[in-house]
């Protein structure tokens, strides 16, 4: 019996954790060396728990190992957080238990800290991947999910790319993982393609994840919706370079206004004078283009001079029907249906009735020239948004390819074969719309349909 109790002691007092053998009442009947080093003085380890854990530590006394976790306090200033695993011990007399607690404050306080990190991840209004070394995909959080249009079952094994836009190429990527894979952050700006195919712009951080001996075990990427910026910030660059031309519109008109008028008196001149069949062709030939000229330096005074017509109370449904009117008659719309769906009621705008007549009618005739050749059809309708009243017109014609459609308002730009367009109606359009507080948006499939609308505030919003 000697050498069972000196060995019983010795490995009671090698455990590595804070043990104790107590009786079914809690009542210590001995304790390791461990707990000695922290100057234990209790009689009853049930004093070593809060209230709220005392029930559950009476509830462990049974006749199979229990483990919980909860605060174990030597004294009301020192205490850890613990895992207490109480088992009962075979023997003759009462019953005794072991109780060792192991101290997993360290541990604890990580998991404290990974549950806040994924809880911030997962609730972050920024879309967040995380990959493997291999670059797939194994989290992706509810705003990822959002912005992607993939599910995240769909996400979970992918590689990223499924993203892939097509804008950045092979190498641009090549310098991204040669980046990364030497444990660098990445910081950068992308374009992406959702599952619809609509594109996106993102801020995108890379950071690689490493362990303790500072290995690359993963990548987290942390991205920031920018499209909207972009939107602002082409909208930006178009209004400086309307401001620009509207500066300089005046100036070039006269300049070369003057000449023109000088070169065009001279033309009718000689007409008036030479009875030679090929001299009049030629110079009627001139005199047309001249006219051309005067046609596209009218059109930048009107742009360039402040409107002197009075804002009024318009009702947009009657200006579509007097816009429709002129239009739908035209010999070149004798083979397009016009499919006409206004809104009754709606509210007044503020606006100038020629000038917004004009908007409708080059939006109107650019359908009608993107049908040319096919029997289309144009849709036009109204409709209350909000406090704006919205006019809608959709064609089935031609459509405008995706590089195009950023330079659509642009001055002197066009889809038109040369003579037949300017390349300013849009950009006067869209500078008459806004002035009256308004925007013009397009969205076009290519070789399918156009749509253009035209948004304008009702009176008083």
């Amino acid at each position: 019996m000697t050498i069972l109790h000196e060995t019983y002691k010795q490995v009671f007092n090698l455990l590595q954790d804070f043990a104790f053998l107590v009786d079914g009442s809690a009542h210590i009947i001995d304790i390791n060396s461990k707990v000695k080093q922290r100057n234990f003085t209790h009689a009853n380890l049930i004093d070593c728990f809060s209230e709220e854990s005392r029930a559950q530590f009476k509830r462990s006394f049974q006749d199979k190992p229990i483990t919980f976790r909860t605060d174990f306090f030597f004294s009301a200033k020192d205490h850890l957080f613990t895992e207490v695993n109480i088992t009962p011990l075979n023997t003759e007399r009462e019953a005794v238990f072991l109780v060792v607690v192991k101290d997993i404050t360290v541990q604890h306080d990580k998991e404290l800290d990974l549950l806040r990190f994924s809880e911030v991840i997962h609730r972050t209004v920024n879309p967040i991947q995380i990959t493997n070394p291999e670059g797939k995909i194994i989290y992706v959080n509810p705003a990822y999910v959002n912005i992607s249009g993939y599910s995240r079952e769909e996400l979970i094994g992918r590689n990223p790319s499924v993203l892939n836009s097509g804008k950045h190429g092979s190498d641009f990527w090549k310098k991204v993982w040669a980046k990364i894979l030497t444990g660098q952050q990445w910081v950068g700006q992308i374009q992406n393609k959702r599952k619809s195919g609509e594109l996106f712009h993102t801020e995108l951080v890379i950071s690689p994840i490493v362990d303790e001996q500072k290995k690359v075990i993963g990548f987290m990427g942390a991205h920031r919706d920018i499209t909207e910026q972009k939107i602002l910030e082409r909208q930006v660059v178009r209004s400086q370079k309307m401001e620009t031309f509207g500066t300089l519109a005046a100036g070039i008109a006269h300049e070369v206004g003057n000449p023109l008028t000088s070169i065009s008196a001279l033309v009718q001149l000689v007409q008036r004078q030479s009875s030679d069949d090929f001299v009049q062709e030629k110079l009627e030939l001139v005199k047309n283009q001249i006219n051309r000229i005067s046609k596209i330096l009218r059109e930048l005074v009107d742009f360039s001079r402040p409107s002197t017509h009075d804002i009024k109370d318009v009702s947009v449904n009657l200006i579509i029907r007097e816009a429709l009117n002129i239009v739908q008659y035209g010999k070149k719309s004798r083979a397009t249906v016009f499919d006409v769906a206004l809104e009754e009621n709606l509210s007044m705008v503020h606006a100038v009735p020629d000038q917004l007549l004009q908007v409708y009618l080059n939006i109107l005739m650019n359908a009608v020239d993107a049908c040319e050749g096919k029997r289309g059809q144009i849709f036009v309708s109204s409709a209350a948004r909000g406090e704006c009243v919205e006019a809608v017109f959709k064609d089935n014609g031609s459509g405008i390819s995706e590089k195009n459609l950023g330079k659509l308002f642009d001055p002197f730009f066009t889809t038109k074969e040369v003579g037949k367009g300017t390349g300013l109606g849009l950009w006067v359009s869209l500078g008459i719309v806004r002035n009256f507080g308004g925007d013009i948006f397009v969205e076009s499939e290519e070789g399918k349909s156009t749509t253009f609308t035209v948004r304008l505030p009702v009176k008083g919003a």
